[in-house]
C-alpha cells in the first residue's frame, strides 16, 4: 500500500513540475537524486564490483528502464492529468508478457491472451476518449502525452524481461543504483542544453525533489524488500494500486475529476493485467527478508 502510494503521487509530482522544467531536465533531475541516495547503499553493501562486472547490462536497464520512461512520462505530464496516466502506466505487465512471449517464448495461455486483448481495449478506450491532437499550452496533445506513456511501459516490459535474461543473480542494489547513475550520465548534457531560460520555481524544485529522493530512490527500495519479502510476481500486484492512490492525489492536490471513461477505461486495463499475469491465481509465499 506504501509503496502504490509513493509511486501513484509519482505522476503528481510530475504534473506539478514538469511545466517548469521541461521533460528531458526533470528526467534528469530525477535520476541524478535517486542517483545521489542509492549509491551509499551500495558502497554500504560493498557492490560496486558487481556494477563494474555487468556494467554493459546495467546501462541498458539504465537507459532502456530509467531514462527513457521517465523522459516519457514527463512528456505526458505535460498535456494529460495525474489519473489518466497512471492508467497507462497500469499496462506495464501486459506490454512484458507481449514481450516475454515474442521474445523469451513464454508462450501464454488462452486466459493470458484474453486478458492482453481486454487490457489493449482499455487503453484504447482511454485513447479515444481523450483523443485529441491539437497541441495544448506547453506544445505537447493529449493523443502524443498518452503514446509517450505507452512508450515508456514498452520500456519497462522490456526491461523486466531483458533483466530476467542478462542479469539474473546480479544484487538488486547494483541493478538499481549502477542503472539510476547511468541514467544520470545519459541525460546530463541533453539536461543542460534544455535546461529552462527562466528558474524553477522553488515549488517545482520541491515537487522534482519529491520525485527523485521519494518516488525513485525510496521506492527502489521498498521495491526491493517487497520482492525479497513475498517475490517478485507478488510485489508486481502493486501495479493494481497505484492508479487508485494517483487519481486521489490528483483529486486531492489539482481537482482532477474521475470521468466515466476513465474509470471503465481502468477497470478493463486492471481486468486485463489481473488475467494477463495471472495474479488472481497466486498464492502468498513464505516470506524470507533479504537486505536489497
Amino acid at each position: 500500500m506504501l509503496l502504490a502510494a509513493i509511486w501513484g503521487a509519482s505522476f503528481l509530482f510530475m504534473r506539478l513540475s514538469a511545466a517548469d522544467f521541461g521533460a528531458v531536465p526533470l528526467a534528469a533531475v530525477r535520476v541524478a537524486g535517486a542517483a545521489l541516495l542509492l549509491l551509499p547503499f551500495l558502497a554500504r553493501h560493498n557492490q560496486w564490483r558487481e556494477v563494474l562486472k555487468h556494467a554493459k547490462p546495467i546501462a541498458v536497464v539504465g537507459v532502456i528502464g530509467s531514462a527513457l520512461p521517465f523522459l516519457m512520462y514527463a512528456v505526458g505530464a505535460l498535456a494529460i492529468n495525474v489519473g489518466v496516466s497512471s492508467i497507462v502506466n497500469a499496462t506495464t505487465p501486459i506490454w512484458g508478457a507481449i514481450v516475454a512471449w515474442l521474445w523469451l517464448g513464454d508462450r501464454p495461455n488462452a486466459q493470458r491472451v484474453l486478458g492482453l486483448l481486454v487490457g489493449i481495449a482499455g487503453v484504447a478506450w482511454l485513447a479515444w476518449d481523450q483523443a485529441s491532437f491539437k497541441a495544448g499550452a506547453h506544445g505537447v496533445s493529449p493523443a502524443v502525452a498518452i503514446a509517450a506513456c505507452l512508450v515508456a511501459t514498452l520500456c519497462y516490459g522490456f526491461t523486466a524481461a531483458f533483466t530476467k535474461k542478462a542479469l539474473a543473480g546480479v544484487p538488486t542494489m547494483a541493478v538499481a543504483a549502477g542503472s539510476q547513475l547511468t541514467a544520470a550520465l545519459v541525460l546530463a548534457g541533453p539536461a543542460l542544453w534544455l535546461w529552462p531560460a527562466k528558474a524553477p520555481a522553488a515549488s517545482s524544485w520541491w515537487a522534482a525533489g519529491a520525485l527523485a529522493v521519494l518516488c525513485t530512490g525510496i521506492a527502489y527500495v521498498l521495491y526491493f524488500r517487497l520482492i525479497a519479502r513475498v517475490g517478485a510476481a507478488n510485489a508486481t500486484t502493486v501495479t493494481f494500486l497505484i492508479p487508485i492512490f494517483a487519481v486521489l492525489w490528483g483529486a486531492l492536490f489539482l481537482s482532477e475529476a474521475l470521468t466515466w471513461p476513465m474509470a471503465m477505461a481502468c477497470g478493463l486495463v486492471l481486468l486485463g493485467t489481473g488475467l494477463a499475469t495471472g495474479a488472481h491465481k497466486k498464492s502468498r509465499p513464505k516470506a524470507a527478508f533479504l537486505k536489497p
